[in-house]
């Protein structure tokens, strides 16, 4: 609460959709609480979902792409399988019926943390494939070269490949490729709350202040236009430090 001017949560109904002032720098919504404190609040939410989901879905793309191309054979093959049923499943459709469906309280969680920590479990948990594919060929590449082979001929057991020769050389992609995904998962979890199966009010969040602002778009304006300028500049922002992440690490996309 140090860094928002007032409490994102106060409803004051006789600032109802007042315009961008002294005090409110960008205005109010429709029950007089502060558009800039439940912006920043917001941003905790997009943030969180976006990264966590990210590394969450990077950490098992990374050890199942590590996995399917090292041991080869019928792991691969079942591995590439379970990848293309994942990257087949509609997950729009199954984010929008479990979230839903969830109860209130679900392993020791309620409220928003049990919503945030769904939304991180569902995006990561069908996202991972795509790193995973990615992973998998770098790691093919890797496993044929003379320093893997050095490696075994020095009698390296399987683990020490992975951990001291395979994993340092992936670290590079695995870090560009678990910060492509991150705007993605900001506007899927800003679709959920805007549908109103994500973030329940009066928690913050982008999706469901834009939810809220369609109602009085032609008598306040800015109450839509600030947070939809907050997700453009949130994505913009991580798909050039993404972009530039990979021309930083990996040289052979220059």
């Amino acid at each position: 609460r140090s860094i928002s001017p007032y409490d994102p949560l106060a409803v004051d109904f006789g600032a109802m959709l007042a315009k961008p002032s002294r005090a409110h720098w960008l205005g109010t919504d429709s029950f007089g609480r502060d558009v800039l404190s439940r912006l920043i609040y917001g941003s905790q939410t997009a943030l969180l979902v976006g990264i966590g989901a990210s590394v969450f879905g990077a950490t098992v793309g990374a050890i199942l792409g590590v996995a399917s191309a090292y041991f080869a054979g019928r792991i691969d093959l079942y591995m590439q399988r379970l990848m293309d049923i994942f990257l087949a499943f509609p997950l729009v459709l199954f984010a929008l019926a479990l979230v839903g469906a969830v109860p209130d309280t679900l392993l020791g969680l309620t409220g928003d943390a049990l919503r945030v920590g769904l939304i991180v479990f569902i995006i990561g948990f069908f996202s991972w494939p795509y790193i995973g594919r990615i992973i998998r060929g770098q790691t093919l590449s890797l496993r044929e070269r003379e320093f893997i082979d050095a490696a075994r001929s020095l009698g390296a057991r399987t683990p020490r490949i992975l951990f001291s020769e395979l994993l340092p050389n992936l670290i590079a992609p695995i870090l560009v490729y678990a910060t492509l995904p991150i705007p993605t998962n900001i506007l899927f979890e800003a679709a959920l709350s805007f549908l109103g199966v994500g973030i329940r009010p009066p928690t913050p969040s982008w999706g469901g202040m834009l939810s809220d602002a369609t109602h009085w778009f032609q008598i306040a304006p800015n109450f839509m236009v600030f947070p939809g300028l907050a997700i453009f500049v949130t994505v913009l922002a991580f798909n050039l430090f993404g972009d530039g992440l990979r021309d930083a690490l990996d040289p052979r996309s220059r």
